[in-house]
């Protein structure tokens, strides 16, 4: 790779530096493949890299989601897991591990986040109600739209800003909240959908001071305040490392007294809990969870699986106490972080501050001169590709889809190209593999041109949408 130009973390920080707090016991070989093979594979995936086979890619950044490597101690509890159709004794220690770190009475099961988003939507959402959040997530919008909500963005208006430096840009903006309960009234709000780092705007926190000023209008005005939790412990860590009184506290600890402001949540045990499949959804009111477990019998399997095999609910639980160690968050953020100052050095416009999960590629100022409707931050995740091998994905104008009403493209302020760094499976050297492709797609940046759409799914078209060159 040639001479490093980099200094490391603990260089850059002033102190020694760290390592992570594991070592590796299986190895996966990877294979670079040849430039030509890369343009056959990219063409023949419709320019979406959704549709690439995984063998014909060399470094997989696709997503975090049911990507990690899971612990000697979650393999070994696999072969704990207990097939019972009802009552497995995995389920009750998933629901004693959610219970003990996120604090919620009741748990439901289901076979990932998006089971779960769906039993919420359909459990609290009555037709024509709004649904006001800390900016949309792909599928939780469509399930909150597809059960009759009305999706509205109340995040505060520095998430939109790429180069905004805002500690906690995924909190709500309480003042655009309340005057939506007084325009609408708080009778024709469902709840409160809000989001743990903000996926769409980057991987952004909420501080502790906004949900419990959340918390006290949710109760002025009588509404129900609910949390996506996918990567609550990445937010915790967040806290600990920006908010005033919380250095010194445990990741476990502000994970809790964050929960314990929300009247219930759903999950993707895919990100956080370090496990291939798997999610749940938690409440404390029994009426509600009384509506989920009948829901769940319909749509997933009995209310002690929830579509999940005992061996998945028993490696989930193992990965819940492995996930909520500082060790393990701080190396987890912190080869993110790696990655991002890498990228900023080079001066490549990524969003700032780094998240928690990925690295956010600005394809708005990657690629100025290409159009939003001709798909800037897709063709970005195509170069990546082709230069590399390296598997990343839009998060921009394909995401968003269309507005329901009008049929026409929205266009979100954001567009993104998102490098997602999975949990326990890349070394540094991959992330300098992948800084120094980056790099090379930005020189040649001013020759590349954009896309154009030719096939669209009517959901979620990011999945399965197929492009070509214009």
């Amino acid at each position: 790779m040639g001479e490093h130009k980099f200094k490391t973390m603990g260089e850059q920080a002033g102190r020694r530096s760290w390592a992570e707090p594991w070592k590796i016991k299986m190895v996966e070989p990877l294979r670079m493949t040849t430039r030509a093979e890369r343009e056959h594979a990219i063409r023949e995936a419709g320019y979406n890299t959704f549709l690439l086979r995984s063998a014909d890619v060399y470094i997989d950044l696709l997503t975090d989601s049911g990507t990690s490597a899971m612990s000697d101690r979650q393999w070994a509890g696999m072969m704990l897991g207990d097939e019972a159709y009802a009552g497995s004794v995995n389920f009750y220690h998933l629901e004693e591990a959610v219970q003990a770190f996120y604090g919620y009475k009741y748990l439901v099961p289901t076979h990932q986040g998006r089971g779960a988003e769906h039993l919420i939507s359909q459990a609290g959402i009555k037709k024509g109600q709004y649904v006001p959040g800390n900016m949309y997530f792909t599928t939780t919008r469509l399930h909150q739209e597809m059960a009759g909500g009305i999706f509205t963005d109340v995040i505060i208006d520095e998430a939109h800003d790429p180069q905004s430096l805002h500690p906690f840009k995924g909190n709500i903006d309480l003042q655009k909240l309340e005057d939506l309960f007084r325009a609408k009234g708080p009778e024709n709000v469902a709840y409160v959908s809000l989001a743990g780092t903000v996926n769409m705007a980057g991987g952004q926190p909420v501080s502790m001071e906004n949900v419990k000023a959340l918390r006290e209008l949710c109760d002025r005005y009588g509404v129900k305040l609910y949390l996506d939790a996918t990567r609550m412990v990445e937010n915790a860590y967040f806290i600990q490392q920006r908010e005033d009184g919380y250095g010194s506290t445990p990741v476990a600890t502000i994970l809790k007294e964050f929960c314990s402001y929300t009247d219930g949540a759903w999950m993707s045990g895919k990100k956080d809990h370090l496990v291939n499949i798997g999610g749940w959804l938690a409440v404390n009111d029994w009426n509600l969870f009384e509506e989920l477990r009948n829901l769940v019998v319909v749509y997933e399997g009995l209310h002690t699986y929830g579509g999940l095999a005992g061996r998945d609910m028993e490696a989930m639980a193992i990965g819940i106490r492995e996930s909520v160690s500082d060790d393990h968050i701080r190396a987890r953020v912190g080869q993110v972080q790696y990655l991002g100052q890498l990228l900023t050095d080079w001066e490549i416009p990524i969003v700032q501050p780094v998240g928690g999960h990925a690295i956010f590629v600005d394809a708005r100022r990657f690629y100025p001169h290409i159009p939003q409707d001709e798909f800037p931050a897709q063709m970005l995740a195509a170069q990546l590709y082709l230069d590399s091998g390296i598997r990343s994905m839009e998060r921009g104008i394909v995401s968003a889809g269309r507005d329901p009403l009008t049929g026409e493209h929205r266009h979100p302020r954001l567009e993104l190209t998102r490098l997602t760094i999975p949990r326990r499976v890349y070394t540094e050297a991959h992330m300098d593999v992948v800084a120094e492709s980056i790099n090379e797609v930005y020189k040649e940046r001013k020759n590349t041109r954009g896309l154009k759409m030719i096939y669209e799914p009517h959901y979620l078209r990011f999945f399965q949408a197929r492009f070509e060159p214009l």
